[in-house]
């Protein structure tokens, strides 16, 4: 499929986008330094900030507010040896150990500060944080966060088995992103910048405040993908243990991926900076994850290199109703219903109402629009759902 929505500045894989999320990428890709067109995948959506679902090719300049506050939020995945046959017919000892090892929830993390957790920060100095963001650091590694952040268990299209987690780089993340914007903003208003929209607002190449911006953001992508790795290494070890199995014998191929990160590519002939939030890569043979919503389907895919999207695809479902809205006109027992037989945390069912399925866009659609972006390898239907 080719995009729905063609002009100079702006490339739409969908016709479903609703025309604030429009209205926000035109205004991005007027950037003086946007280097070529922006590029709107399948799910892409008004966004705090910046508009999610984008792919924004950048020379001399990153806008922080277009990469978000959730440096290196991604998914990992992990393809078992097992197949459905070989689970037992109850989940609920599993939901148990990912409960205790794999905190969930706003601001929560470990009472404790891990081996892993202390090793990686050892490896990936930080002597300029305050002992406030060191705590943060450690305590959170290894936690999932809140909103549509889960761990899952799914079967695949042979009833194989597959581990599926999103996370990013929590707190620490957060607080990082946070400052940066805050700086650009600051730098646009000193030296009269005009911008349509005070989240535009760039860090020029060449300044102390760029060299500083992403020395934060290369190190909050690297924290949340290892965040992920710990996290995936307690659930293969927790389902090892429900199997009575070492995890050598779970683990068979493993995918970690970044969807809202910024990172140096070469496209159409010269380097530029390529900011995905709500995008993973997706060049040749780049493999992925691409959730569903609760209760439907994912995706495991393989990138087809799409010059047009500059090796990119969707990243999700993602949102066709804010949470507001969902909490007002959705209801626990629907949610019950959409959710069948799987195991999940049902017990916080109140809170999870706004993560509603039907508070998504189809996940099928999306993946129709986006067949020239990438194959689909596996077709994951969940079997066990642990939400933030």
């Amino acid at each position: 499929m080719s995009p729905h929505h063609q002009s100079k500045k702006l490339l739409v894989w969908s016709d479903d986008i609703e025309p604030e999320a429009l209205a926000q990428a035109e205004r991005a890709s007027r950037l003086p330094f946007v280097a070529g067109h922006v590029a709107l995948m399948p799910d892409a959506h008004f966004g705090k900030g910046a508009f999610v679902g984008s792919v924004i090719p950048t020379a001399g300049a990153i806008i922080p507010a277009a990469v978000g506050v959730d440096i290196g939020c991604g998914m990992v995945a992990v393809q078992t040896h097992q197949s459905a046959a070989d689970l037992p017919n109850s989940l609920d000892a599993l939901m148990s150990l990912a409960e205790a090892r794999i905190p969930a929830g706003v601001g929560e993390g470990h009472d404790h500060r891990s081996d892993a957790a202390l090793a990686w920060f050892g490896a990936h100095d930080r002597s300029d944080f305050d002992a406030k963001q060191e705590r943060t650091t450690l305590e959170q590694f290894g936690t999932l966060g809140s909103g549509n952040h889960f761990v899952e268990v799914c079967a695949d299209e042979s009833d194989g088995v597959w581990l599926v987690l999103h996370s990013g780089s929590r707190g620490i993340g957060n607080r990082l992103a946070q400052k940066h914007i805050k700086v650009a903003q600051r730098l646009a208003e000193t030296y009269f910048i005009p911008l349509e929209d005070p989240d535009l607002a760039y860090l020029p190449q060449g300044t102390t405040e760029f060299k500083v911006y992403i020395e934060d953001l290369m190190w909050s992508q690297a924290y949340a993908a290892a965040n992920r790795e710990r996290m995936m290494d307690e659930l293969v070890r927790s389902l090892a243990e429900v199997l009575e199995l070492t995890p050598d014998a779970v683990e068979a191929d493993r995918i970690n991926c970044h969807h809202s990160y910024t990172a140096m590519e070469h496209h159409h002939g010269r380097d530029i900076w390529i900011t995905r939030k709500g995008a993973i890569k997706a060049g040749p043979n780049d493999r992925g994850v691409i959730p569903g919503s609760m209760g439907t389907r994912s995706y495991i895919v393989r990138g087809l290199g799409s010059p047009a999207s500059f090796n990119s695809c969707s990243h999700g479902a993602w949102r066709r109703m804010p949470r507001s809205q969902a909490r007002k006109t959705l209801t626990v027992d629907s949610l019950t219903t959409a959710m069948g037989d799987r195991t999940w945390n049902s017990a916080r069912a109140d809170d999870l109402i706004d993560e509603h399925p039907e508070a998504y866009k189809d996940i099928d659609t999306v993946m129709a629009n986006q067949a020239d972006l990438v194959t689909i390898e596996h077709t994951l239907s969940q079997i066990f759902n642990y939400k933030g």
